[in-house]
């Protein structure tokens, strides 16, 4: 026979899988926010390394009298010779997304010391969502680096 329960009383019979359902919804939480916070770190890191990238182009444009390939290059890749196994800094970065523009100063057609900018710029470039079912891709901002001419291959005279 089926014993009459006291009001507000609940059997174990009755809480059979509430427990399953609360951790459904409790690990559903926190593999979103897991996923969520990992994400987010590998942006700000891409972000910071794109930045850094672009830093580091103008720099070596700025002190050198290169062409421009080799400066693509050497934001890409962090050198101007890559070999044929070599990896960008960031994962899907190419030469195509680099832009590279010299600009003389006082003296025309002549870019070197005190004399003229470079501008590196990073553009288009697609960071991939890797949060299983989204895969969604999101273009982060141009990244822009300016800098006065340098070296550029200059010898002072009389050295």
């Amino acid at each position: 026979m089926v014993k009459l329960m006291e009001r507000g009383k609940v059997s174990r019979r009755q809480e059979r899988g509430a427990a399953l359902v609360e951790l459904a919804i409790g690990a559903g939480v926190f593999f979103t926010a897991l996923f969520a916070v990992l994400e987010f770190s590998r942006l700000m890191w891409t972000h910071n390394a794109l930045a850094d990238a672009t830093r580091r182009g103008a720099r070596y444009a700025s002190i050198s009298s290169k062409s421009a390939a080799n400066v693509k290059n050497f934001v890409v890749y962090g050198t101007i010779s890559p070999g044929a196994g070599a990896k960008p800094v960031v994962y899907g970065l190419t030469t195509g997304n680099v832009n590279v523009t010299y600009s003389t100063g006082d003296v025309i057609d002549s870019f070197g010391v005190q004399n003229g900018t470079v501008t590196v710029q990073i553009t288009g470039y697609q960071f991939n969502l890797s949060v299983p079912l989204l895969g969604a891709a999101i273009t982060l901002p141009d990244y822009r680096a300016v800098a006065t001419g340098e070296s550029a291959g200059y010898v002072p005279p009389n050295i």
